[in-house]
């Protein structure tokens, strides 16, 4: 029988394998399934941004009723780690310890209690004295960078693990950047039109639903169960391990659902406590952090200064484009460096420029700590790169959209920026397969009514509606170091078990996983059981970051299903006397002719009780050589308030090129998701400090965050390419599109009034200051 298909669950907007779980309130989060009894932590935060602990004394902290452990840098292992979840060894200094003899920041930690009650542990903090020698505190950059200015990282045994020179005493983490491509100062001397100008991006929170929550236990044989709202499990068991110098096979890290991440949870920042708690007291630990907690002493975005310099021809021909760029990473170096580079590697080879220039630098400050957000560089770069190629495309006279058509990289060319920059290394050369950005761009412009878009010049009148657009590119994992495992074995009832390390955060990713395996094994996706993330039980996997679950676990899924797809043909054709290259494994039926078939049901019956007795089991796993960009275009409509400086999107439209979509539905609500959050982003959202460094905003009622209720129209398209490298097709879709609202609706500030700001949030404020000068910030 000739093995052709017409099965097919890959590409269909199938139901989320946890619907009914999450849709029905089943205990699924890790505070859920915390055991009765715990202690609760609480912790004392620094309120000094820069600080010596001269002495802490625990006494009377001990003494008080409930209270069953405090901890503080005098009775904690000292091991420099990092808190960054990434792959080892880590692009991020080891500059962080269970608790210092210093503080760097509003908001550090200073000594933990466990009690009985919260209430017993918020009383003990209370009681705990600390005599503290403030020292002066760096703010701001230029602080941090003056001659003579104060050392935030003075410890002598912090490092930096990776080949990199570490530069603390200059309040500098490290220096990135590539060798330029070609003669820079040349590619812009020869331009017609030059630019070169300087853009800002702030500090802004993730705000999950869910907090940072974990909880810690011994188990029968006394090692440490961690259960955590974490993305990165394994990295998580490694990096707890090295900071209270414990073996891994004394920890086990389970993951159950998250309530929302967004790069947050790619830190580790409650693991550790919680389980030197359980060791110390031999009782189950909760801590979960408060939302004023998670704004202060949680993880932000990198507020980042980016120096763009460009330069085009009168034809329309990038002669150069160079980014400088000096990353904020607050009190504590993770995540700095990569973050840094991904500002070059996913912006620059977008475009076919004859010159390129990256350097970049991540610098100390006594401010909140920055890490891994959504969009990770790529962000905060694309904010002023694609306001420049609109202000190139007016200079030499043509279009935005038509500007970006003639320059934009396609299938079968590559960028040596692929080659120069990694994450903490260098990179991977890679030439681009799959492109769709063309037709993003085309179908993107015709959904928003391009064609309607008039100058600036001629609109008059207290409210101004303008157009605006960027390009974008993004990035799937990291290419030759990040690795992703699968394990799939059938059941009696020919139901499998899918064990994947991959993290699903909310973004529906065990959906995908199980499409995937599906896809594979000729069966519907309730057929496919997953359980994902937990130490002991799954094989390993970096987590969900770098855009890497479709592309790089999907891929192990898939191999590791075609492993026990060959394992369900070969124990069929021996039932059915049929060569293997005859049979047809579809809708759970294996058939070698129209009358002769065998269910996968009766297949794992053979193979578990009958003959030649084996399990049916295929596993794989999977490293990228590749890091294929899905592509994105973006489009909005604004209207401006010309007496109040308020900004109002009309409308927003996505064009993404994220290869084949393994389940629509679900790319076009990450698509959206992304989007509102670049929306708030651009507008709203911000920190403000104190002059001291204390955040005034650390809550959900003072940080200006946009709901669903505040949501203009958003159009998601999804344009279809074919990634030859992704499981059917696929590659990366849910970081890219918070890339484009800061640009989009900036280029539209400028068609509606006329003005350019270089800074954001785009405030009512600072927008009407513009509108009074006239002038760019």
């Amino acid at each position: 029988m000739k093995a052709e298909r017409d099965f097919q669950v890959v590409n269909h907007s199938v139901r989320k394998v946890d619907a009914w779980q999450l849709a029905t309130g089943y205990p699924s989060y890790t505070a859920d399934l915390a055991p009765a009894g715990c202690l609760h932590v609480k912790m004392l935060w620094s309120p000094h941004a820069h600080a010596r602990l001269r002495s802490v004394d625990i006494a009377a902290a001990e003494r008080m009723p409930g209270v069953r452990c405090v901890l503080y840098h005098g009775n904690v292992p000292r091991h420099p780690y990092t808190t960054a979840g990434e792959g080892f060894p880590e692009p991020s200094p080891y500059d962080q310890f269970v608790f210092d003899r210093k503080v760097r920041f509003v908001g550090d930690r200073v000594a933990a209690v466990a009690a009985e009650t919260p209430a017993q542990a918020e009383a003990a903090l209370a009681a705990i004295r600390v005599d503290y020698e403030v020292l002066e505190p760096v703010l701001s950059l230029e602080a941090a960078l003056a001659p003579g200015a104060p050392v935030i990282h003075d410890e002598p045994d912090a490092y930096l693990p990776i080949p990199m020179p570490y530069c603390p005493q200059e309040n500098i983490v490290a220096r990135v950047g590539m060798e330029d491509v070609g003669d820079f100062a040349d590619g812009l001397a020869r331009a017609d039109v030059r630019l070169d100008q300087t853009f800002e991006t702030q500090y802004v929170q993730h705000a999950p639903m869910e907090t940072y929550v974990a909880w810690a236990a011994l188990d029968g044989r006394n090692r440490i169960q961690i259960t955590t709202s974490t993305q990165v499990p394994f990295h998580c068991r490694r990096l707890v391990a090295q900071a209270l110098g414990l073996s891994v096979g004394q920890i086990r890290v389970i993951k159950p659902r998250i309530g929302g991440g967004f790069g947050s949870k790619q830190e580790v920042l409650l693991e550790d406590l919680v389980a030197l708690f359980a060791l110390r007291t031999r009782r189950p630990v909760l801590w979960e952090l408060s939302r004023a907690e998670t704004f202060t002493s949680g993880r932000t975005r990198h507020p980042i200064r980016v120096r763009v310099r460009a330069g085009v021809t009168r034809a329309g021909a990038l002669t150069a484009l160079g980014l400088d760029c000096t990353a904020n990473t607050g009190a504590y170096g993770g995540h700095g460096i990569p973050v840094v580079m991904c500002c070059g590697s996913k912006v620059l080879p977008l475009y076919r420029a004859e010159t390129v220039h990256f350097a970049g630098q991540i610098v100390y400050t006594n401010l909140p700590v920055a890490g891994a957000y959504r969009g990770f560089g790529a962000t905060q770069a694309y904010f002023g790169t694609e306001q420049v190629m609109d202000q190139l495309a007016e200079g030499v006279g043509l279009d935005p959209l038509e500007f970006r058509l003639r320059n934009h990289i396609r299938s079968g060319e590559t960028s040596p920026v692929f080659a120069a920059l990694g994450e903490g290394k260098e990179g991977v050369p890679m030439t681009i397969g799959s492109c769709a950005l063309e037709a993003c761009l085309r179908q993107g412009a015709a959904a928003i009514g391009w064609d309607r878009r008039r100058p600036h010049t001629e609109k008059t009148g207290r409210l101004r509606r303008g157009l605006g657009m960027a390009a974008l590119m993004q990035g799937s994992s990291i290419p030759r170091i990040d690795m992703g495992a699968a394990s799939i074995k059938i059941n009696d009832d020919g139901s499998f078990n899918l064990l994947v390390g991959a993290t699903d955060l909310g973004t529906g990713s065990d959906t995908v996983l199980a499409q995937i395996a599906a896809e594979t094994l000729g069966v519907a996706v309730d057929k496919i059981l997953v359980y994902s993330s937990d130490t002991d039980l799954t094989p390993f996997d970096v987590g969900a970051y770098a855009s890497s679950t479709t592309y790089l676990s999907g891929m192990a899924v898939k191999k590791a299903a075609a492993d026990a797809r060959g394992q369900v043909l070969r124990v069929a054709a021996a039932m059915l006397a049929a060569p293997v290259e005859g049979l047809l494994l579809e809708g759970g039926v294996i058939r070698a002719a129209p009358d002769r078939s065998v269910t996968l049901a009766q297949v794992a019956h053979y193979a578990l009780y009958e003959r030649d007795q084996f399990q049916i089991i295929g596993t794989a796993s999977h490293v990228t050589e590749k890091s294929p960009p899905p592509f994105a275009a973006h489009f909005v409509e604004i209207e401006v308030d010309t007496w109040t400086g308020a900004i109002r999107p009309l409308r927003y439209v996505a064009a993404v090129d994220c290869g084949t979509p393994i389940n629509p539905k679900l790319a076009e609500g990450q698509t959206e998701g992304a989007v509102l959050n670049g929306i708030s982003f651009a507008l709203t959202e911000q920190y403000l400090f104190t002059p001291k460094g204390r955040l005034k905003n650390a809550s959900l009622e003072d940080y200006h965050l946009w709901s669903l209720r505040d949501k203009p129209p958003i159009q998601a398209i999804l344009v279809s390419s074919f990634e030859e490298t992704g499981p059917y097709g696929a590659k990366s879709v849910s970081e890219i599109s918070i890339n484009g609202a800061a640009p989009a609706i900036g280029n539209a500030l400028y068609n509606a009034v006329g003005v350019r700001l270089h800074q954001l949030p785009f405030t009512r404020e600072r927008v009407w200051r513009a509108l009074q000068s006239h002038a760019p910030e």
